[in-house]
């Protein structure tokens, strides 16, 4: 256990940083999944929707370090190619 004031106030630090970082990660999980969903229904204008509404998280969670930035333009890129397809398909 911390005994210096410095270090207990790093544990509180951490503490906070790391519930503000699952919630974030969660949040994004949920997003992803809408789209997931959308992708899987087959409903290419619905997909569309969910991505728009993703685009902006990702770049979020991208800014605060929470997810790389390359990583992003990956999960977008493979996203985008899955709901183009649908549009082949139909």
């Amino acid at each position: 256990m911390a005994n210096t004031a410095s270090a207990k106030k790093r544990i509180r630090q951490i503490a906070k940083r790391t519930a503000r970082n699952k919630s974030a990660q969660s949040r994004l999980r949920t997003f992803v999944k809408k789209v997931e969903q959308a992708i899987a229904g087959g409903a290419q204008d619905d997909a569309r929707t969910a991505l728009s509404t993703l685009t902006p998280e990702l770049m979020r969670a991208s800014s605060k370090g929470l997810v790389h930035r390359n990583a992003v333009a990956r999960k977008l890129a493979r996203l985008s190619k899955r709901i183009k397809a649908i549009g082949a398909q139909g």
